[in-house]
């Protein structure tokens, strides 16, 4: 069952076009995240944002499969059998942080990107003993991503410079080849942490040729 292409970020569709044979499940996981960033966004009253985050983790921890059933994305995590994938969990527990936080601080930030950036890279990395690295990556790459999209200058630069604090831990990373679309996403994440930058709101031409330059020579 293949995700929409208005369900996921412009740039999750793109990374996970590079996924080869595991390209359906990788636009269902970004789809899932793209989900929670949605509850976070549309939320207006943090008890209900809450609610609504458990009833996703109500989905993921159902046996039965019949939690949801009929609702696409929830169909398209089942069909694709990325439903109990590790790190989906945490991604929720990583979004939870940013709705209950207004005011993050570095814990936070840290609570946040273990869960959401961690979560997501363990995910799509489909393996039950990731190393240490692989999480640390998908932290850098959450807030590289938080620091685009955030109103707040001062928070975006916190995300930044707690990025830049992680990079020598993700220095012993050897991507294998089935994890292509993760190692761009953290080389495009890496390069702008260094550049003290944040991700671009949307998939401009230059940011695509960026995308395509990385996946072809891998920087």
């Amino acid at each position: 069952m293949k995700v929409p292409d208005d369900a996921l970020s412009p740039m999750g569709a793109v990374l996970a076009a590079y996924a080869g044979a595991g390209v359906d499940p990788h636009r269902a996981i970004w789809a899932f995240d793209a989900r929670l960033a949605q509850v976070v966004r549309t939320t207006k009253e943090t008890a209900i944002g809450q609610m609504r985050l458990a009833w996703w983790n109500d989905v993921l921890d159902d046996p039965g499969g019949s939690k949801g059933r009929g609702e696409p994305l929830v169909d398209a995590l089942r069909a694709t059998g990325v439903i109990g994938a590790e790190g989906l969990v945490a991604m929720i527990d990583g979004w939870e942080i940013v709705l209950v936080e207004p005011e993050m601080d570095a814990a936070s930030l840290h609570a946040y990107a273990a869960g959401r950036g961690g979560g997501l890279f363990r995910a799509l990395a489909d393996t039950s003993d990731p190393p240490s690295w692989l999480d640390i990556a998908g932290q850098v790459w959450a807030l590289w991503d938080l620091a685009g999209h955030v109103g707040d200058s001062a928070l975006a630069g916190a995300a930044l410079a707690l990025a830049s604090d992680l990079l020598p831990q993700a220095a012993a990373a050897r991507w294998p080849s089935a994890w292509k679309p993760l190692r761009i996403a953290f080389t495009m994440a890496r390069q702008d942490v260094l550049a003290g930058c944040g991700a671009p709101t949307g998939m401009s031409r230059s940011h695509a040729l960026r995308l395509l330059r990385i996946a072809l020579v891998g920087r």
